[in-house]
């Protein structure tokens, strides 16, 4: 299953939509955070894709839960903003969570910095910032995950 995976948005719901026509083979849209009411205008971009999202520090008055869980395939998605999780600290308390949780794959956002790694099994990624042009892709199948970090900038 292929993921589109965005955080951050902070009101910038142009590169929210590029990012979602660009990827119209996205099986799964995930949006970690900060950003939550940009996704009110981009119903026909999602193409009745499924959403999931992750409430984020400056998502005021949301009712989305701060971390999610996926099943896809026989992988277990962690999915969280970050802040909660004091990830411009470190990864340790999102790695121990997200682990804890059975997660092959840890999403977070916040820092507004693309990162990812691969620690004792578990695959951790943060898209960086959709604001500043940055999203991540992640492809998880019975045989792995692949992820590829990505801009919409042309170089």
């Amino acid at each position: 299953m292929k993921l589109l995976i965005l955080s951050d948005s902070h009101g910038n719901v142009y590169n929210v939509r590029t990012a979602l026509l660009k990827h119209k083979d996205a099986d799964h849209i995930i949006f970690l955070g900060d950003g939550e009411r940009d996704f009110e205008n981009v119903g026909d971009e999602l193409a009745g894709r499924p959403l999931t999202m992750v409430c984020g520090n400056c998502d005021f008055g949301s009712l989305l839960n701060t971390t999610e869980l996926l099943r896809i395939n026989d992988k277990i998605v962690f999915c969280t903003h970050g802040h909660r999780q004091f990830v411009k600290y470190g990864t340790d308390e999102l790695i121990m969570q997200g682990q804890k949780a059975g997660a092959s794959l840890i999403l977070f956002g916040h820092t507004h910095e693309q990162y990812e790694s691969y620690f004792e099994g578990t695959y951790i990624l943060n898209p960086g910032s959709i604001n500043n042009y940055e999203y991540a892709l992640a492809d998880v199948t019975p045989q792995g995950i692949v992820t590829n970090l990505l801009s919409l900038r042309k170089y």
